[in-house]
């Protein structure tokens, strides 16, 4: 069989047709394309149009906002666009110190704590929580929701199957966890059941409020693919689910002290965490 050629874009795709898009999804996830990105979002378009027959951008724009099928195929758009990459005990040291310094205190206290895993991508970063508080003795004594807005990739998580890039950075102790078959892992299935699963949009505010209080937000790498104004609304809607001593973990590689005005920054255990601004 010969090569399949390249897909192209349509002939009638322009910068501006491809910016239409853009607010559409952006308008639908929050996800934010710079000028700079357009040409990444072009194609993954273009691509999407093609396979459903289109040979004009603006014609698919105008299927995605105008026709009764739009608001699926947007839907599908999105779950195209969105970035599930992670791998198990990734950046694992802050989730251990958020353990130590959040999570048990707050178990303790009340008798159960509660941790979201807001943006949770195919579930790899709740699972590793999970292994670090069975290490501690405190599963039992914590309530784990994780979500994410792409429903594929809450399908994997559920399943708790992983293979190749997502093991890179399993340490010796996570082998009693895991179930392996054949080069891949399957989470153990405690650990699986111990998680509660649910599908929320972070740029929908009533939908955040809907899940109640936590004592962690984990955030982590989902903020950078926000507008700061997205962001900053984001931020507020995790920070208002906070409870009195609770904290938002974002990525090693973020920061939201631009957002000085929602939450404060402090240090613990060589990681920063962002509480909840008090207002005077």
């Amino acid at each position: 069989m010969p090569p399949r050629a390249p897909l192209t874009l349509p002939v009638a795709a322009t910068p501006e047709v491809v910016a239409l898009v853009a607010h559409l999804v952006e308008g639908r996830a929050g996800l934010h394309y710079s000028v700079e990105s357009t040409a990444l979002l072009a194609d993954k378009v273009a691509s999407r149009a093609l396979e459903l027959g289109f040979d004009a951008l603006l014609d698919y724009y105008y299927f995605l906002k105008y026709d009764a099928g739009g608001e699926g195929e947007l839907t599908a758009l999105v779950e195209r666009l969105l970035v599930h990459e992670s791998y198990l005990f990734r950046e694992a040291e802050a989730l251990r110190v958020a353990t130590r310094e959040f999570v048990a205190p707050a178990a303790r206290s009340r008798g159960r704590a509660r941790v979201w895993s807001a943006a949770c991508a195919s579930g790899e970063e709740v699972y590793t929580l999970a292994m670090v508080l069975e290490g501690e003795g405190l599963l039992d004594r914590v309530d784990l929701v994780a979500s994410d807005l792409s429903e594929a990739a809450l399908s994997r998580a559920r399943r708790g199957a992983y293979a190749g890039r997502a093991l890179r950075a399993l340490p010796p102790e996570a082998e009693r966890h895991l179930v392996r078959r054949e080069g891949a892992v399957e989470v153990d299935p405690r650990l699986r059941a111990a998680v509660e699963w649910r599908r929320v949009n972070l740029v929908d505010a009533d939908a955040v409020a809907a899940l109640g209080g936590f004592d962690l937000v984990l955030c982590r790498n989902a903020l950078m693919y926000f507008s700061d104004a997205t962001a900053r609304a984001v931020v507020a809607s995790l920070a208002a689910t906070l409870r009195p001593e609770g904290r938002i973990l974002v990525g090693a590689s973020e920061s939201l002290l631009r957002f000085g005005s929602v939450v404060t920054c402090e240090e613990r255990g060589g990681c920063f965490f962002y509480r909840a601004r008090v207002a005077p």
